[in-house]
């Protein structure tokens, strides 16, 4: 391939072509393009502390599933949806893990079982911590669509491709999920006062 000169900056289409040719250290700059919005995409769904390991999952997941991108959307909403469907993956893995973790709890009860701080340590402040700690008690479809929307500044036409939603179930689900997180944040500030 010939050299691009560095002051023309390739879009991700150019290194998704790139990479499928072989080129891993296109699809290697895909991923440094894109490793913040996959780790907060990951840690806004709830991956925690597993949102290291979710990532790097969604970006090997990708590579191999490569050829079946289309570019009908963006490259970022399609790799976020791979992220979001890795972190559901991890809550249902979870699920399992817990009822052992419970069930060992009570077989032997001075065991201790850690808290996930990973959501405090990523995103900083009074107000921010607030807004997680609401967005957290949404239904996981309700959160999942604020935080394409809102949180990853995604277009509606992203969030559709990313979620797989129709886009009459994207508008009206972030409709009401908004409503239902203003009353969450409502009720945040009445406790606290």
């Amino acid at each position: 391939m010939s050299a691009v000169p560095p002051e023309v900056p390739l879009d991700d289409d150019d290194f998704v072509t790139r990479a499928r040719a072989g080129d891993l250290e296109a699809y290697e700059l895909l991923v440094a393009r894109h490793t913040a919005s996959a780790y907060r995409t990951a840690v806004l769904l709830g991956a925690g502390s597993d949102a290291e390991d979710v990532i790097q999952e969604a970006f090997v997941k990708g590579y191999r599933k490569l050829s079946r991108y289309r570019a009908e959307s963006s490259f970022r909403s399609w790799l976020l949806a791979i992220v979001a469907n890795e972190t559901r993956n991890l809550h249902r893995s979870r699920t399992r893990r817990d009822g052992l973790v419970l069930r060992a709890a009570v077989a032997n009860p001075e065991s201790q079982v850690a808290e996930d701080g990973a959501v405090g340590a990523v995103l900083a402040g009074e107000r921010r911590a607030t807004l997680v700690r609401a967005l957290r008690l949404l239904p996981v479809k309700d959160r999942e669509v604020i935080v394409c929307r809102f949180f990853l500044d995604l277009s509606e036409d992203e969030t559709v491709t990313m979620l797989g939603w129709p886009r009459g179930t994207v508008k009206s689900r972030t409709s009401r999920a908004l409503t239902k997180l203003r009353g969450l944040l409502g009720g945040e500030e009445v406790h606290r006062g």
